[in-house]
C-alpha cells in the first residue's frame, strides 16, 4: 500500500502537461493562446452579462468561463444587472459580452428583433456593437440552444486565432436534425467500432465518472452543432425497450439535455412479439400498433424530449414489415403514428438488399422509389451515401433526387470500417463533400445531394443528416488522434455543408495541436491527400468490397466461403477473369446506370465518358483497355496501387519531421499508427496485384519495386476477428 501511495504522489507531482495531451479533451483543450495569436483573437472581454436561467444557458456560461480562463489566463467577471424593471436603456459597460435570447430587453436594445428572426430555431447572431459606453459583444438567438451554439462559435474563432474585433455573424444550421448513430450493443461491444468498447452500455464505473465523460461527449458534440444521438446499434436488440435499459436512456438524456442533444433509439421491428407476447408484429394489426403506442408513452414518461426511432428493417436478416407482406411505408407509418403526439420522428433506413441474382446496388432504389409520397410526414428515409456500403469510393446513391415527395437524410460512416479502422489516417471530409456536392440532375445542374437533403430543393421541413460514430472507451475517444478530425468534420459539415474540407481541417488542427504554420501546412496536406491515398492502395479505379471476410480488415479479393451469400464476397464485385475486371452496370450489364438522371446515366453508362475513378464500378473492362494516361488498365492499376503506398510513406516521413511541434505522447502515438498504415498499404498492394495478376497474366511494370509478399502466404493469413470489438 505504501508503494502505491508513493507512486500516486510521484504521479500527481509530475508536470500536468504530460497528461494534458492524451487526446481526451478532443478539440476543446483551451490551451493558453500564443501571444501573437492572442493579440488579434481575444476580445477585450472584461465581463459577462448573462440573460436566462435555463440549464442550456448555464452550460453556455460555464463553457465561456472555462474556455476564457484557459485561453487567456483569466475569467471575465459577472456584470451585475437588475431585473427587467430596471433602466434597460442603459448600455452595458464597455468590454461586456452579452448572451441571451432576443426577447430580453437588454439585448433587444442592442440587436433589432427582426435581424434575429433570420436565425431560425437553432441559429444565432454574434455582433460587436459600439454603444455610448463603448464596444460590447452580443451573442443572441431565438432559443437557448442557439445561444449555446453562438458561444461555441465565438470560442472556436478565438481558439483558431481569427480576428474578432469587428464580428458580425448570422448562422443557422443546414439540417434540422444532426445526429450521431452509435452502433453500440447492450453487452458493451460496438459493431464496426475501433476505439474500444461502448461508452454507454455494460459499464461498472462510478456514476460520477460516467457523468463527467458523458458531459465531455456532450460538449464536443454541441461545439460542432450535433443535436441528437442514437445510443444503440441499428442491429437492435428488443431488450433495449425493457425498463432497465429505458432508465439508462433517460439517465444519459438528463446529462446531454443541457447541451441541446436529444436521445434516440434503434428498435427491433419484432419487439411486440418478442417482448409483448403478441403472436406476430404485423404493422397493420391494431394490437401491434397499440403495443407500440403504449411503449412510446412509457418512453416519453421517462424522457419527455425523446427524439424518436431509427429502424433497420428487412435488411441483413433484421425483421421488418415485409415479413408480413407489408411495405416499408406500412411499417414506418405505424411507428410514426405512435410518435406523432410527442413530436417524435422515424428514421427508416434504406439499406436493403437480398441474396439474389440482381445487382445489389439497385435494390434500395427498386424498393423505396415506388413508395415516394406514401410515408407519414414525421418519417424520413435514411440513405447511405453510396448504393452499396460505405466503400472508400462510391458514386452517390441514385435514391437522392428520385423521391421528391419524401424527406431523405444522408448517412455517412465516421468510423472507418472500410478505410483501415483506427489504424489508418484517413480524413473523410473530402469523401463526404464529394457526395454532398454531387449533382443529381433531378432538377438541373443545381440539384446537388446537399440541396436534396437539406430541404431547399423540394421544400421539406423535416431534414436530417447522420454519421455512424467512431467513439469508444479509448482515452482519446477514437483510437487514432486523427480520427477525431472525422467526428469534428462531420459536425461542422452537418451544420454548414458549404464549408470546405480544408477550412474544417485547418480549424481542427489549430484547436487540437498547434497554431504554427510550419506544422499546419504539411499536416493539412497529409489530411487532404489521405482519403485518395487509401482509395489507391485499397480499391482504385472504382473497385470495391475487396476487404476481408466479415471483419473487413485487410485485403481478401480471393475469399470464397462455402454457402456464403455471393454479395458478401469480393468476387461478386471485382469479377476478375482472364478477359478483364470490374462490375458491368452499363446498359449491357445490370443497367444500374438507368437509376440515375440524364446526363449521368449516359455518362456512367459509356466507358469512354465514365469518370476513371468510377470506371470499374460501372464497367467490366479488358486488361489492355487504354486509359487517359496512355497506360493499359493493368498498368494503371499497378501505378495506382503503388502510388497509394508511396503516399503512405510520404505521410510517415512528413510526420517524422514535425516532432518539435507536438507533445511526445501524441507524436509517438501517431508515428506508430503511420508505420502500421504504411505496412498495411504494402500488404494491400501486394495482395491485390498478385491476385489479379493470376488473371491478367501480365507483369508489373519494371520501373516499380517488386512485391515483398508471396501470394500463397498472404492467402494463409487468418485473423481471429469479428465485426464486434
Amino acid at each position: 500500500m505504501m508503494k502505491n501511495a508513493f507512486l500516486y504522489l510521484c504521479l500527481i507531482l509530475l508536470p500536468v502537461s504530460l497528461y494534458a495531451e492524451d487526446g481526451s479533451a478532443l478539440w476543446l483543450r483551451y490551451q493558453k493562446l500564443p501571444e501573437n495569436v492572442a493579440e488579434q483573437a481575444v476580445l477585450d472581454i472584461t465581463g459577462l452579462l448573462i440573460r436566462g436561467e435555463s440549464a442550456v444557458i448555464k452550460a453556455a456560461e460555464e463553457e465561456l468561463r472555462m474556455a476564457m480562463a484557459g485561453l487567456t489566463g483569466k475569467e471575465p467577471v459577472a456584470v451585475k444587472k437588475s431585473g427587467r424593471g430596471s433602466r434597460q436603456s442603459e448600455p452595458p459597460e464597455a468590454g461586456t459580452l452579452v448572451i441571451g435570447t432576443a426577447d430580453h430587453p437588454e439585448i433587444g436594445v442592442l440587436i433589432p428583433q427582426k435581424e434575429v428572426e433570420q436565425c431560425g430555431e437553432e441559429g444565432f447572431l454574434i455582433r460587436r456593437v459600439v454603444t455610448r459606453a463603448g464596444p460590447v459583444t452580443v451573442i443572441t438567438a431565438n432559443s437557448d440552444a442557439g445561444v449555446l451554439y453562438g458561444v461555441f462559435t465565438l470560442l472556436r474563432k478565438i481558439q483558431t486565432g481569427e480576428p474578432v474585433s469587428a464580428l458580425s455573424i448570422i448562422e443557422r444550421p443546414a439540417y434540422r436534425l444532426r445526429l450521431l448513430n452509435h452502433w453500440d450493443n447492450l453487452n458493451g461491444t460496438v459493431e464496426r467500432g475501433y476505439a474500444g468498447r461502448s461508452i454507454w452500455w455494460n459499464r461498472e464505473e462510478d456514476a460520477t465518472v460516467l457523468a463527467a465523460q458523458y458531459k465531455t461527449y456532450a460538449r464536443a458534440n454541441a461545439s460542432v452543432g450535433i443535436n441528437g444521438t442514437v445510443l444503440n446499434n441499428v442491429n437492435a436488440s428488443p431488450d433495449a425497450l425493457k425498463p432497465e435499459y429505458l432508465r439508462k436512456f433517460a439517465a444519459v438524456a438528463d446529462i446531454l439535455r443541457p447541451y441541446n442533444i436529444r436521445v434516440y433509439m434503434s428498435v427491433n421491428f419484432s419487439s411486440p412479439a418478442i417482448l409483448g407476447g403478441l403472436p406476430h408484429s404485423d404493422p397493420l394489426d391494431p394490437s401491434v400498433a397499440q403495443w407500440w403506442k403504449d411503449k412510446v408513452k412509457e418512453i416519453y414518461d421517462l424522457i419527455p424530449d425523446f427524439g424518436g426511432f431509427l429502424v433497420k428493417a428487412n435488411s441483413e436478416g433484421q425483421p421488418g414489415p415485409q415479413n408480413y407482406g407489408r411495405t416499408h411505408a406500412d411499417g414506418a407509418n405505424m411507428l410514426a403514428e405512435a410518435l406523432k403526439p410527442y413530436d417524435g420522428v422515424v428514421m427508416w433506413r434504406a439499406f436493403v438488399y437480398e441474396p439474389s441474382g440482381e445487382d445489389r446496388a439497385k435494390q434500395a432504389y427498386t424498393e423505396f422509389v415506388p413508395l415516394d409520397g406514401k410515408f407519414a410526414d414525421n418519417v424520413i428515409i435514411q440513405v447511405k451515401n453510396g448504393p452499396v456500403d460505405f466503400q472508400p469510393r462510391e458514386p452517390f446513391s441514385p435514391i437522392f433526387g428520385a423521391m421528391e415527395k419524401t424527406p431523405l437524410m444522408v448517412e455517412f460512416q465516421i468510423t472507418q470500417e472500410y478505410l483501415g479502422f483506427s489504424d489508418h489516417l484517413a480524413y473523410l471530409s473530402p469523401m463526404w463533400k464529394e457526395c454532398l456536392d454531387a449533382i443529381t440532375w433531378c432538377k438541373g445542374p443545381e440539384s446537388t445531394v446537399a440541396k436534396v437533403t437539406d430541404g431547399s430543393l423540394f421544400g421539406h421541413r423535416l431534414t436530417a443528416i447522420a454519421g455512424v460514430a467512431n467513439t469508444g472507451r479509448d482515452v482519446n475517444w477514437c483510437g487514432h488522434h486523427f480520427a477525431q478530425s472525422n467526428w469534428y468534420a462531420f459536425g461542422r459539415m452537418a451544420w454548414d455543408h458549404q464549408l470546405s474540407s480544408m477550412a474544417i481541417g485547418r480549424e481542427w488542427l489549430k484547436m487540437t495541436f498547434s497554431h504554427e504554420g510550419d506544422f499546419i501546412d504539411p499536416v493539412l496536406t497529409i489530411m487532404m491527400r489521405s482519403r485518395e491515398a487509401v482509395v489507391n492502395y485499397m480499391t482504385p479505379l472504382g473497385l470495391h468490397h475487396l476487404m476481408g471476410w466479415s471483419h473487413h480488415h485487410g485485403p481478401e479479393p480471393w475469399t470464397d466461403i462455402k454457402n456464403a451469400r455471393p454479395d458478401w464476397l469480393p468476387r461478386y464485385y471485382h469479377n476478375a477473369s482472364s478477359t478483364g475486371i470490374g462490375f458491368d452496370r452499363s446498359p449491357s450489364g445490370s443497367n444500374a446506370v438507368e437509376q440515375y438522371f440524364s446526363p449521368l446515366r449516359e455518362m456512367y453508362g459509356n466507358r469512354q465518358t465514365c469518370p476513371e475513378n468510377l470506371l470499374l464500378w460501372f464497367h467490366h473492362l479488358p486488361w489492355d483497355y487504354g486509359l487517359a494516361s496512355g497506360k493499359s488498365l493493368w498498368d494503371e492499376l499497378c501505378y495506382r496501387y503503388y502510388g497509394g503506398v508511396e503516399e503512405a510513406r510520404f505521410f510517415q516521413k512528413q510526420w517524422d519531421q514535425l516532432k518539435k511541434f507536438v507533445d511526445a505522447e501524441r507524436f509517438t502515438h501517431v508515428q506508430k499508427k503511420l508505420k502500421v498504415q504504411t505496412t498495411e498499404a504494402v500488404w494491400w498492394r501486394d495482395a491485390c496485384l498478385l491476385y489479379f495478376q493470376t488473371f491478367s497474366q501480365r507483369e508489373i511494370p519494371a520501373e516499380l519495386e517488386r512485391p515483398v509478399h508471396d501470394l500463397d502466404e498472404l492467402k494463409k493469413l487468418k485473423f481471429n476477428m469479428t465485426h464486434h470489438n
